[in-house]
């Protein structure tokens, strides 16, 4: 029974909360960075709050981020913040911006080259010096970016995603608020919310899974399963629902890990450039389904006592099994059209070194159960 349990300092969560980003953010620095994405529309998102910031009275400075972060964008940002002399970081935008903040607020204060702290396909050193007071603003519900202590970053040179990874990257201010999800394509609802409902499952299958994330997964399954079709239809309440279940998922995810899901993503999304939540929206019912059959090989009981606890919470059926939780995940995937993984170009030729950048990833440390390269093979052959 030994366990941690670390997030953000401040949690600001509500309908509106948006309204308080000047305050809040005031209360941190002076001078801002502020992260938001590259497009016409995240751009249109963003200016309303920004003009927030500038009545509060903060100068500002801004940089913007096209897609996910690669280590390149991240060397440059750093350099940016610090010859503007900013003393906090605002992020405002979907996961990869977060992220992408994230690491700018760590590496501006940190010497050195983002390869020196990135994992796996870099040094791995840890940060040594306290991030830039960073407040994150997510306008999606999926990753849970906002509580967590990492940034992934794309090697391009590598063609993988890697994390930095810091207790010193935790923000220091963690606001969210449901309606600046209104009015996202429901494409990218399904599948940011469908990477919010595996940063619920794997935790609670985690290897590590531990009572505190325990109680934020059990809570959060529900909300996401069940609210995620209504919330593609823009329904503003389903839009809380899930807010609060990707808030969930990233305290859970931060604590107790995460799974082959996650582990696979990482390569994946290195080598074919799709964005995260759709790898993870395709990946989640076969992975469930591998870990299911692996665990019953192995006699692991305990394992498949979970799935079946997964079974229930997001069916809502008091009698279902791991086997029921796998059909309505891959049944929901189904109706949400979801593409496969063939969609972003990803072929049979790759699978093997895919399968094999998995098994090196640090979210595959903590699935529940051992999966060999074969059966990783067959499970993204099924995605």
């Amino acid at each position: 029974m030994n366990f941690e349990f670390a997030t953000a300092q401040r949690i600001v969560f509500g309908a509106g909360s948006a309204g308080r980003l000047g305050a809040l953010a005031g209360e941190l620095g002076h001078r801002a960075l502020v992260v938001h994405g590259a497009s016409a529309a995240a751009a249109r998102r963003a200016e309303p709050l920004l003009a927030t910031l500038t009545a509060s009275g903060l100068e500002l400075a801004r940089l913007t981020v096209a897609g996910e972060p690669t280590v390149a964008w991240a060397r440059t940002a750093a350099e940016t913040a610090r010859s503007a002399d900013c003393d906090l970081v605002v992020g405002i935008g979907g996961g990869s911006v977060i992220d992408a903040g994230k690491a700018v607020a760590a590496l501006a204060v940190n010497a050195g080259d983002p390869l020196d702290y990135l994992e796996v396909v870099g040094a791995g050193q840890p940060l040594t010096a306290p991030s830039l007071p960073y407040l994150a603003l997510p306008t999606t519900a999926g990753t849970g970016s906002e509580v967590t202590r990492n940034a992934v970053l794309t090697s391009e040179q590598q063609q993988v995603k890697a994390s930095l990874r810091s207790p010193h990257m935790l923000p220091a201010v963690a606001l969210v608020d449901p309606e600046l999800t209104h009015g996202l394509p429901a494409e990218l609802t399904a599948t940011t919310g469908l990477d919010a409902l595996t940063q619920l499952i794997e935790p609670l299958t985690s290897a590590r899974a531990q009572p505190l994330t325990d109680a934020l997964c059990r809570d959060g399954i529900p909300r996401a399963a069940r609210h995620l079709r209504a919330a593609c239809a823009d329904e503003p309440a389903a839009r809380e629902q899930m807010a609060l279940a990707s808030l969930l998922g990233g305290l859970a995810l931060a604590n107790a890990g995460l799974g082959a899901v996650h582990g696979l993503a990482a390569p994946l999304g290195g080598r074919c450039g799709a964005p995260h939540g759709a790898v993870c929206a395709a990946l989640l019912a076969p992975v469930m389904a591998a870990n299911v059959a692996a665990a019953r090989r192995q006699g692991l009981t305990a394992v498949l006592a979970r799935y079946d606890e997964v079974a229930r919470l997001v069916t809502g059926e008091p009698d279902a099994k791991a086997d029921d939780g796998v059909a309505f995940v891959a049944e929901l995937v189904r109706d949400l059209r979801v593409p496969t993984l063939a969609h972003w170009g990803v072929t049979a030729a790759e699978l093997p070194a895919i399968a094999a950048a998995g098994l090196a990833a640090s979210s595959m440390k903590a699935n529940p159960v051992a999966l060999d390269e074969a059966t990783l093979v067959a499970v993204i052959a099924q995605a």
